[in-house]
């Protein structure tokens, strides 16, 4: 069985806001932690300014480093996010990235706002696990 993910009732449809309130995962699945990705290219230097345009290179690169390990996005079962200086705006390039890249059924999601992250140009950076069904 692979992973499932549950909305329960009594709880708010969290999925139009880009993440699902449970996953379960077998115990008998590997897991695989994707550190911190944040909008770099393969040179480790930020590709934007642009918050949305950070937020769509981050998951792209975690993308890249499932794919070491024979794995993608649909495998992933939880997201950590850290948003720079966050506020209401900067939901919707989130939310937006989730749904192009789970639709219906993205992974349980916790987002932290932070004062900072590893350099003044990174505003976006995002953990991941995912779990090989």
């Amino acid at each position: 069985m692979a992973h499932a993910l549950v909305n329960p009732d009594g709880l708010h449809d969290p999925v139009p806001f880009g993440y699902s309130h449970t996953v379960s995962v077998p115990v008998d699945r590997e897991l695989v932690l994707v550190s911190g990705q944040y909008g770099s290219g393969p040179d480790g230097a930020v590709v934007s300014a642009d918050f949305a345009e950070q937020v769509r290179r981050a998951f792209h690169n975690v993308g890249v480093a499932l794919a070491a390990h024979g794995l993608d996005l649909g495998h992933v079962v939880q997201l950590r996010t850290y948003v720079v200086d966050h506020d209401v705006s900067k939901l919707g390039p989130i939310a937006g990235a989730v749904r192009e890249l789970w639709g219906e059924k993205p992974p349980t999601q916790t987002l932290i706002g932070v004062a900072s992250l590893a350099t003044p140009e990174v505003l976006f950076e995002v953990e991941a696990v995912a779990a090989r069904p």
